[in-house]
């Protein structure tokens, strides 16, 4: 019964940010595509939703462009900050925000691939990406670093605290390193992205 209890929270886990970001996204688009009925600007039923995912991506680009100006920025910090205080959503909306920004945001996190030893008898490995190379905030020992281990066909991984000695920096950008990895393997690596 505890293995049930477990798989399900996992499942929720991985389950919930897609879910609510898929979300976000198909509302964004159903509110802008009733704007765009409301105001009789239809152009063909094949063209239309074109017109409107275009549309939601300027908006989310315009969003993006806002919340970097100076004037509009403590906007979103005051939001930002509510939401981090919210009980509940705090944890759901931080988890989403950590995990966008680890790939694309100014904090990159995945930007350190590694090759780590799992098994020395046997020479295996597997790659993954440094996410902390201090985790004496955790009290755990020094000569550990956290190493974020992405599964194939999947947004989901392991965490990993790797002794230093099990770890190999990998010479090749993370971007073709992930590519490697969620493809498992099948996928070319292209050298002019280094």
């Amino acid at each position: 019964m505890k293995k049930i209890v477990i798989y399900f929270v996992q499942g929720l886990i991985i389950t919930v940010p897609v879910a609510i970001t898929g979300y976000v996204i198909y509302k964004i688009i159903s509110v802008i595509g009733s704007f765009v009925l409301m105001f009789g600007t239809i152009v063909s039923p094949i063209v239309d939703p074109f017109i409107v995912i275009a549309i939601t991506l300027g908006l989310i680009f315009l969003m993006g462009l806002l919340g970097s100006s100076i004037i509009l920025r403590p906007l979103f910090v005051m939001f930002d900050h509510a939401m981090e205080h919210t009980p509940v959503v705090k944890t759901v909306y931080s988890s989403i925000k950590d995990f966008l920004s680890a790939f694309v945001g100014s904090k990159k996190r995945f930007n350190k691939p590694v090759l780590v030893t799992i098994n020395k008898e046997n020479n295996i490995q597997q790659l993954g990406f440094i996410t902390q190379e201090d985790l004496s905030e955790l009290k755990i020992s020094k000569g550990t670093m956290a190493v974020y281990v992405p599964l194939s066909y999947s947004f989901s991984g392991n965490l990993l605290i790797v002794p230093v000695d099990h770890i190999t920096y990998v010479d090749a950008s993370s971007h073709e390193v992930m590519k490697f990895i969620v493809s498992g393997g099948v996928t070319d690596i292209d050298d002019d992205d280094k």
